[in-house]
């Protein structure tokens, strides 16, 4: 078997020194590797019990009582609504790209050019 040579030793000598010494500098400021953590708990808040006994108002408003608007409730009905208005206004005035339209006056056009169909007469 042939002797190691010593320039391998080294390398081999260094390699376990500076890995022992990552382990201690890491286990000295307290760095842990993944699986050795702790488990993390949720805070104790979040356990406690989220039912609201009923009641029986509702949204817990008595009868005869108006409800406090909040702050975000204008906007939210003046957004809503505004928009919805803008899109009935956007699609009844939409341009007509149907192929039936296209074709109707494709064919009109054609019908005229041949001298089949009179041009129409401006009516203003």
């Amino acid at each position: 078997m042939p002797l190691p040579r010593p320039v391998a030793l080294t390398r081999v000598a260094n390699s376990i020194s500076s890995q022992s010494s990552a382990l201690a500098i890491s286990q000295r400021i307290g760095v842990r590797a993944f699986s050795q953590s702790t488990e993390r708990k949720a805070a104790d808040h979040a356990h406690e019990d989220h039912y609201d006994p009923p009641s029986g108002w509702l949204f817990g408003v008595k009868p005869g009582e108006k409800a406090e608007k909040e702050g975000w409730e204008t906007v939210w009905i003046w957004g809503f609504f505004g928009s919805l208005g803008l899109g009935v206004v956007a699609y009844a005035f939409k341009p007509d790209t149907s192929i039936q339209t296209w074709a109707l006056e494709e064919a009109r056009r054609r019908l005229e050019v041949e001298g089949i169909l009179k041009e129409p007469e401006n009516k203003s």
